[in-house]
Order: C-alpha cells, then sequence, then structure tokens
C-alpha cells in the first residue's frame, strides 16, 4: 500500500510581476518522507515552497493539501490544513521571548494533532529550554533557526517546509540541526527541505528533486543522486 500524499504541487507556474520564476513544477510529499529540493541559488527552491505555502500563489496548475483544492487560498488556510512553514529569514518575533514565540504558534492539527507541546518542544530541543525567558532577537543565529522550526511544529503540521535551514550558520550549529531533522525523520516527520547545500542534505533526506531555472530537471532517490556525478556536477556544483 501507498503512503498518502500530503501535498502535491501539480505543472504550476508562479510570477513575481511579469517575471516568471517557475514552469510547470511538479512536486508532492508522501506521509513519512524526507524530500530535499536542492539547486543553485536563485533555482526556484524558495519560490516553490512559497507557492505550496500559499504566500507566492500559482498562476497556473493547482495545488493540493490532503487531497484538498487549496489553490488561491490564503496561507492562514493552508497552515491551518496542515502545511508548515520555516522561511529562509526565520520570521521570529524579536520582542516576546523564546516561549512567547513557541505559546503564539501552538494549535492542533487539521484532525486534531497534538503531538507538539512545549514539553515535547523542550525534549527535542533541549538548548531552548534554558533560554525560555530570553528575548528573541538576542538569539544567535543558530539559536533563533531552532526556534522557528520549534515554532512551526507547535501548529503540529502535518508536512514540514524548510526553507535553507543551515543557510549561513556555523558547522557546530549545522550539526545540531542535522541531530534534530534526523530525530524528526524517525518519529515519521514528513519534511521537504529547500537547500543549496546539498552535502547538508545526504545523510537527511531519502528522496531528492532537483530544480534548475524554475523546472525541475532530475529526480531520485538521495542514493541515485549521490552516485550521479553528472547531475551534481552540472546543477548542483558551485
Amino acid at each position: 500500500m501507498s503512503a498518502r500524499i500530503l501535498f502535491s504541487a501539480e505543472k504550476i507556474d508562479v510570477f513575481y510581476g511579469s517575471s516568471q520564476i517557475l514552469f510547470g513544477v511538479d512536486i508532492e510529499l508522501a506521509e513519512g518522507q524526507t524530500m530535499a529540493l536542492l539547486g543553485r541559488n536563485g533555482a526556484g527552491k524558495s519560490t516553490t515552497l512559497k507557492a505550496i505555502a500559499g504566500l507566492a500563489p500559482p498562476r497556473r496548475g493547482r495545488v493540493t493539501v490532503m487531497g484538498r483544492n487549496m489553490q488561491s487560498h490564503k496561507p492562514h488556510l493552508i497552515a491551518q490544513a496542515g502545511v508548515g512553514y520555516v522561511p529562509e529569514d526565520r520570521q521570529i518575533f524579536p520582542e516576546h521571548s523564546v516561549e512567547d514565540n513557541l505559546e503564539i504558534a501552538a494549535k492542533n492539527g487539521p484532525d486534531g494533532q497534538d503531538f507538539w507541546n512545549l514539553a515535547q518542544i523542550y525534549d527535542v530541543f533541549p538548548m531552548l529550554k534554558p533560554l525560555r525567558n530570553r528575548q528573541a532577537g538576542r538569539l544567535s543565529g543558530g539559536e533563533q533557526q531552532m526556534l522557528a522550526i520549534a515554532r512551526t511544529l507547535m501548529g503540529n503540521p502535518v508536512a514540514l517546509l524548510l526553507d535553507e535551514p543551515s543557510e549561513g550558520l556555523a558547522p557546530i550549529i549545522v550539526q545540531r540541526i542535522t541531530e534534530i531533522l534526523h530525530r524528526l525523520r524517525s518519529s515519521g516527520a514528513s519534511i521537504l527541505i529547500a537547500e543549496q547545500n546539498m552535502h547538508f542534505c545526504l545523510g537527511i533526506a531519502s528522496d531528492a528533486i532537483v530544480i534548475d531555472k524554475g523546472q525541475i530537471v532530475y529526480r531520485d532517490t538521495i542514493d541515485g543522486l549521490k552516485a550521479n556525478a553528472e547531475i551534481r556536477a552540472r546543477y548542483l556544483a558551485i
């Protein structure tokens, strides 16, 4: 029996003004899958996530979440349907405490899921517990990234979209985030990671999609990508 499809984008075209960014992009995420969306800077990774989350509505094509057509729905309705989005710039509330940031986002999932609460968050993100009363704007970049992921999980999403989670972070922080994503994957979480850093994803993802100039150019398992030196050199080498 095949895994349930949590969301899909079907032949979506996305424009910013008169400039077309995505061209007929097809992508879907199944329950329990960890997918890496890889490509160079400007390839269309972030726009793909924004299209799924409702922040860059496709002009053509269709986005579905849990089998429901969400085309032209507002971002908060897509979030309520079960899509959790962690933006590249994190967008934490800097004047509020870490715990306030978490509690602001707390809600049950679309089917009443309530797995993620403060106790569970502090278990998975132990570095946040001693910082719970600190203003979020005073955290380091790595701490803010962990808070952004944790805050999104507090909404009990069925699928998690992560936009460039390793960007600009020290190697030791990247390793901590890798460990957290491993733990989430082991728990059965369903994750789509948009990343320029291929090596960050190789040890996390089960599957890979490569995007270039707004079009999907390659799909395979992560092991298939590891074995395909031509694709890595053509689309992912910097």
